[in-house]
């Protein structure tokens, strides 16, 4: 079974930066399209980026220009960069493929904007 750990969440002011990392256990990303999951209070967890193991990316609308979604070239940690962060994207952050699979959800990692 394939373990993610998610990392790098923090709280930060409006307009600041972190980078997130998603550690897994196998270099399951050569085969497997990564994804970082977000899920905020009271809502949906949805989609934020993807990578195809290519290296092509995507993203939400609403993240598009400030975040920006990587892989080491092991192709075992997935990273996710979040710059110019707003007081809604506040919400636990998670990695797993895409589309996810149940049993490789992680603890998922907080990430708090402050306005």
């Amino acid at each position: 079974q394939v373990q993610l750990v998610e990392s790098g969440g923090g709280l930060v002011q409006a307009g600041g930066s972190l980078r997130l990392s998603c550690a897994a256990s196998e270099a399951i990303f050569r085969i497997i399209t990564g994804g970082w999951y977000r899920q905020a209070p009271g809502k949906q967890r949805e989609l934020v980026a993807h990578i195809l193991p290519g290296g092509s990316t995507n993203y939400a609308d609403h993240v598009k220009g400030r975040f920006t979604i990587s892989e080491d070239n092991a192709k075992k940690t997935v990273y996710l960069q979040m710059n110019s962060l707003k007081p809604e994207d506040t919400a636990m952050y998670y990695c797993n493929a895409y589309p996810s699979r149940s049993g490789w959800w992680g603890q998922g990692t907080q990430v708090t904007v402050s306005s």
